[in-house]
């Protein structure tokens, strides 16, 4: 049952962010290949990052993982500091995307390209 808790609450929270990015933001990925591309190496690098780096990811919903990492770029930023085709926008947009890609599922490596969300 705690399990469930943490995992709707990151996806909640992975739910609110996408709309932080908002409809501007999905809509310049999808109409850009070259944003799409970035997305699609910052999904990679997040991935390997919580792969590599975090004992026991395997075992963990992917949404929870990512909401954390997530949360962890935001400590210390407010709406004001990104943008979503900044740095910052685009590793979110990537969080978004490799959640909604493995929701409950632990991550894994298994995915070559990220899904175009809209």
């Amino acid at each position: 049952m705690r399990a469930t808790w943490r995992e709707k609450n990151a996806r909640q929270w992975i739910s609110e962010l996408s709309g932080r990015i908002g409809l501007a933001g999905w809509t310049a990925l999808a109409m850009t290949p070259a944003l799409a591309a970035e997305v699609d190496q910052h999904g990679a690098a997040v991935r390997d990052i919580l792969l590599l780096g975090v004992e026991g990811a395997g075992t963990v919903g992917a949404v929870v993982l990512l909401a954390a990492y997530g949360r962890g770029l935001l400590d210390d930023v407010t709406d004001a500091d990104w943008t979503p085709t900044s740095w910052l926008g685009v590793r979110l947009m990537a969080v978004c995307q490799l959640a909604h890609l493995h929701d409950v599922k632990p991550l894994n490596d298994d995915v070559v390209a990220l899904p175009r969300l809209a």
